[in-house]
C-alpha cells in the first residue's frame, strides 16, 4: 500500500543539502583510507558506487527528518519521532548495500543535524541557534544509552558501548550532546575559509583538519587508542604544512592515504563530521540568503 506524505518546500531544500554533503564526502580524493570515486581506501567490502545506492537511499529518511522538525514540538519530542525515521532509513541503506555498513553513522548524525536545522527555520531563529537545538534534542542520551550499559557483558554491547566501557569514548553520541563541538567551533569556519580552493581540495583540507580532534570510533574499533592519537599527530603535523594549500601538504596526505591503504586504516568518524560539517556550512548560507529576502 502505498503511503501518502505532505512535504513542505523547506524540507526538500535542507535535505537537498544534506544529500549534496552526503555526495561530496564520498567524492573528494585522495581521503586517505577511505573511499573515493579513485580508490576503496582500507576497505575489502565497500566500492564508490555503493556508496552512490547508499546515498539514494537515505533521500526519503533525510526528508522526512527535515519535515519532522518543522512543528511546535519540543526539541526531544523532535529527536524521538527521527530516531523512529532513522531506524527505517537503516534499513532503506542495508538493502542498498546488500547489509554493508556504509552511512549509519552519517544518517544518525545528518538525521539531527536536519531536524535541527528545520526546528530552528520553523521557530524563526538564527542559525546560531541550531548548536542549541541539537543539544536540547539529545540532552541526557550519554547516560540513557552508555552510562546505564556499563555494567553489561561485552558479548551484549555494540561497538560504540564496548569503546565507552573500555575508554570512556562516547563517539558521535557524546559529539552531537555536546553540540558537535569540532563542528561549531573548528570546522565551519574552517571550511569556509577556504573558498579559494578547488572544491575537492577544500574538502580533503577540512578532512584532515577535523582528523587532527575527532576520536574516531572507526579507527577504535579496527585499531588501538595509540593509533587513533598516531592518526591525530599525523593530521596536526600536515594541516602545520599548509594541507591542500602546500605542495608540502599535499605530498603528505597523498602519503597518509598510501599508509592508511596499507595499515588498513580508516578515519570513516571523520569523514561523517566532514559530511556534516558541509551541509551545515550550506544551511548557514541558506539563512543568511533567507534573512536578506
Amino acid at each position: 500500500m502505498n503511503k501518502a506524505y505532505k512535504i513542505s518546500d523547506i524540507a526538500f531544500k535542507i535535505s537537498s543539502f544534506a544529500i549534496q554533503a552526503i555526495s561530496y564526502e564520498a567524492a573528494c580524493f585522495p581521503s586517505p583510507g577511505l573511499v573515493s570515486p579513485v580508490s576503496d581506501g582500507a576497505h575489502k567490502d565497500m566500492e564508490y558506487f555503493m556508496f552512490l545506492d547508499s546515498t539514494v537511499s537515505l533521500i526519503k529518511p533525510l526528508i522526512l527528518c527535515c519535515e519532522a522538525g518543522l512543528t511546535n514540538d519540543e526539541p526531544k519530542k523532535v529527536f524521538e519521532s527521527i530516531r523512529q525515521i532513522g531506524i527505517i532509513g537503516e534499513n532503506e541503506m542495508f538493502k542498498a548495500t546488500g547489509g554493508i555498513n556504509t552511512h549509519k553513522g552519517m544518517l544518525f548524525l545528518m538525521g539531527i543535524a536536519c531536524a535541527a536545522v528545520s526546528k530552528a527555520i520553523y521557530d524563526n531563529k538564527d542559525f546560531k541557534e541550531v548548536r542549541q537545538i541539537i543539544m536540547d534534542m539529545t540532552e541526557g542520551m550519554t547516560q540513557r544509552e552508555l552510562e546505564a550499559k556499563k555494567s553489561f557483558p561485552d558479548e551484549k554491547l555494540s561497538h560504540g558501548e564496548k569503546l565507552f566501557k573500555q575508554h570512556g569514548i562516547s563517539g558521535i553520541r557524546g559529539e552531537v550532546e555536546k553540540g558537535l563541538p569540532i563542528i561549531f567551533d573548528f570546522a565551519i569556519d574552517f571550511y569556509n575559509k577556504t573558498k579559494e580552493l578547488y572544491i575537492n581540495d577544500r574538502l580533503i583540507h577540512t578532512l584532515i583538519g577535523i582528523m587532527q580532534f575527532c576520536e574516531d570510533t572507526t579507527i577504535l574499533h579496527r585499531h588501538s587508542i595509540e593509533v587513533l592519537k598516531e592518526v591525530q599527530a599525523k593530521a596536526k603535523f600536515i594541516t602545520a604544512l599548509g594541507g591542500m594549500k602546500t605542495d608540502f601538504g599535499v605530498d603528505a596526505v597523498y602519503e597518509m592515504d598510501k599508509e592508511f591503504k596499507r595499515r588498513n586504516i580508516s578515519p570513516g568518524g571523520s569523514a561523517d563530521l566532514l559530511g556534516l560539517t558541509v551541509f551545515l556550512s550550506l544551511a548557514e548560507s541558506y539563512f543568511a540568503e533567507k534573512g536578506t529576502e
